[in-house]
């Protein structure tokens, strides 16, 4: 029913642009429902995003304050431009989210921004949105290869360079602590084995850990194997227990999430590892791990590499706008990376916001 609905939908705008055709220089008779897409709509307010209707379709939000904030950031981009966002939560459910896009598509939006639950798995969203001619930017998680083609940008970090900055700033702080010989023993936590997210993000840490240390010949890394706390506190203390109890001389500990860092804590105490022997490096740029570091500048904590879930969805709605007017320019290949930044003991005052749950560029 659902999809023959949307054919007579299609095709009345179809026939509705068909007759705007035939009557352009009939001005006069002022047709309300002629119009060739956002852009052109209420005498080209729509064009700055003035009376935009944006469909938010959220894989989640319930139980994080990342996915939160993300939600955040574009409803408040949204107001500032005078657009309208209508916000449905899949609350981790991709069928559940598949029904959501044909919500929005009835209710009209002009374009759709999408936190995709599974990447293959919204292809019938991805298809609707196309027979419906509604463009469709994904933020946070992209959708499969072979579903890129219908999409007009995809909104993330570019998580290896993001891990990299923090990877420099570990390499350099091993330096100035270490000095520059000797061997360096190193481990990442991620969430899970084999999951793509550890991986850029290892990546990443270690091209910058390396691009540092090709510097300091004598200076050997020794790189011991992730170990995987599920993206949760309590899931990644035993691992990195147990870690540093087999490896008393570990160094540098990176995790891949702030999400997991009081249960690494937990665990290189229980090793007794915490403390001046230890550097630590993270991803996320969680505002408690800011104020640990506010807190205790020469602590083991010394670089959080953000990914600024509220400047991401800004982004969206700022390639939503370009969507809806076609612009591919302001996207181009499809992918729309923000600028993410590296916090440091020195500079964490400058980004510490006791209101927000995660930092944000800075003006």
């Amino acid at each position: 029913m659902r999809r023959s609905t949307t054919g007579i939908r299609r095709r009345r705008r179809l026939a509705t642009v068909a007759l705007c055709a035939s009557i352009l220089t009939v001005s006069s008779l002022g047709l309300s429902g002629c119009k060739s897409g956002a852009a052109t709509a209420d005498g080209g307010e729509k064009a700055t995003g003035k009376g935009l209707v944006i469909g938010w379709s959220q894989r989640g939000i319930s139980g994080s304050d990342w996915w939160k904030t993300l939600v955040e950031g574009g409803q408040a981009e949204a107001s500032k431009v005078g657009a309208r966002l209508e916000l449905l939560d899949a609350n981790g459910d991709t069928v559940r989210q598949n029904a959501d896009v044909q919500t929005l598509i009835t209710k009209g939006v002009d374009v759709v921004v999408m936190n995709p639950n599974d990447p293959l798995g919204v292809g019938p969203s991805i298809q609707a949105l196309k027979d419906a001619g509604i463009p469709v930017v994904t933020v946070n998680s992209s959708i499969d290869k072979s579903l890129v083609p219908d999409m007009f940008c995809y909104v993330a970090e570019d998580q290896e360079k993001t891990g990299s900055l923090a990877g420099e700033v570990a390499a350099k702080k091993a330096l100035e602590k270490y000095g520059d010989r000797g061997q360096i023993k190193i481990v990442g936590i991620g969430g899970f084995p084999g999951d793509v997210l550890s991986d850029l993000r290892f990546n990443g840490f270690m091209a910058g850990w390396n691009r540092v240390m090709e510097k300091h010949p004598g200076v050997t890394t020794v790189k011991l194997d992730t170990k995987y706390g599920e993206w949760k506190p309590d899931k990644a203390l035993a691992p990195i227990r147990d870690v540093a109890t087999a490896n008393p001389d570990l160094k540098v500990v990176y995790s891949m999430s702030d999400v997991m860092h009081g249960g690494i804590v937990q665990g290189l105490q229980q090793a007794g590892l915490w403390g001046d022997g230890i550097i630590m490096a993270s991803y996320d740029g969680g505002m408690g791990a800011i104020k640990e570091m506010v807190d205790s500048p020469k602590g083991p904590l010394q670089a959080d590499a953000s990914n600024q879930p509220w400047d991401q969805g800004a982004a969206a709605v700022r390639m939503a706008i370009a969507a809806a007017k076609g612009d591919q320019s302001q996207c181009p290949g499809k992918t729309n990376y923000i600028e993410t930044t590296v916090v440091t003991p020195a500079d964490a005052a400058k980004y510490y916001v006791p209101t927000d749950t995660y930092v944000r560029a800075k003006d």
